[in-house]
């Protein structure tokens, strides 16, 4: 309750919806910042907000602690891991509240209404992997919260882009649409298509600019995606830390099944393992253009490593 009595207090100091980090030009209204002012017309006043109160002394309130991303980094890993966690109330649903216009102009009740019921002690947490990667999302996070700890998921670029095609190949293919091959995608006149849209969501160093603009690198906890695979423990085990969760999470949670090729989990007595749509084998991509886009990939890599103070075990080929 004390955390979303303070979501409404945030709301009622704010003054205008123009964050006081960034330098925004004020000369001309944008149709982003006309939905902002209408978002906090609506949830400007204390009594705009409906409490739903369970008997159980548990509401639904505004998230904590938002998983931002990114798309095929194994955010719905990340969230069943951390969901392990006593302390943890997270939404079943991506919500898509920051990044679809008509889930926004819905207003903070809207969004508050798609939480789950958590009690006062419980961190609330959503995930929208779309969120790292639009453009307007940091701005109205910063707006509604300016305190919000992010979570973000990255994974090696390369697999990240294959996985990407993956996903949307077998979504055709369970509506028996037919799909082009992954080179149809990858090249465009002969060349890498560095217009290709799972590409771009990989140039991880440009979105990141973007959140450090409205967010200190202490509020953003990157999760090493391929190790999480590996060896999801000790990276769950920052998390918690991030979070200031007690340590509740032990390695007892995690098994792996062979079967599936993953880690599952095992709590209280109970295993699952996630859906079977995750760890899909990736298509077949010929060796060279692998490397053409790990090549690619190269410099973007080695900005986003000095922007975050840090280096991941990534793939990279620089051709001789």
């Amino acid at each position: 309750m004390a955390a979303f009595l303070l979501g409404a207090v945030l709301l009622i100091v704010q003054p205008q919806i123009v964050p006081s980090r960034p330098a925004i030009n004020s000369n001309a209204e944008t149709s982003s910042q006309s939905v902002q002012r209408e978002l906090l017309k609506k949830t400007s006043q204390k009594n705009d907000f409906k409490e739903n109160i369970h008997s159980n002394g548990s509401c639904q309130q505004l998230p904590q602690t938002i998983i931002i991303g990114v798309r095929k980094g194994g955010t719905r890993a990340l969230l069943e891991m951390l969901s392990l966690h006593p302390d943890i109330a997270a939404a079943e649903s991506e919500v898509h509240f920051f990044d679809w216009e008509d889930h926004y102009r819905n207003g903070l009740q809207w969004y508050i209404n798609q939480m789950p019921f958590s009690y006062p002690h419980q961190i609330t947490v959503e995930k929208t992997p779309a969120y790292f990667t639009s453009p307007k999302v940091p701005e109205r996070v910063y707006n509604m919260n300016q305190s919000m700890r992010l979570l973000l998921i990255l994974r090696d670029p390369s697999e990240r882009v294959l996985s990407d095609y993956t996903q949307v190949f077998y979504n055709h293919m369970q509506k028996h649409k037919p799909y082009p091959s992954i080179e149809q995608f990858l090249i465009k006149n002969g060349e890498l298509n560095v217009d290709y849209k799972a590409i771009n969501r990989s140039l991880y160093y440009i979105h990141m600019q973007n959140w450090l603009k409205y967010f200190p690198l202490d509020h953003i906890h990157i999760v090493d995606g391929d190790r999480l695979i590996k060896d999801p423990f000790p990276e769950i085990e920052k998390v918690e830390r991030f979070l200031k969760l007690s340590p509740q999470i032990n390695a007892s949670n995690f098994y792996f099944n062979k079967t599936k090729g993953f880690y599952c989990l095992r709590d209280g007595g109970r295993e699952r393992c996630l859906h079977e749509s995750k760890g899909r084998a990736h298509p077949q991509v010929d060796t060279r253009l692998l490397e053409k886009l790990q090549e690619y990939f190269h410099e973007p890599n080695k900005k986003f490593f000095e922007l975050v103070g840090r280096t991941f075990d990534w793939h990279t080929f620089v051709a001789s």
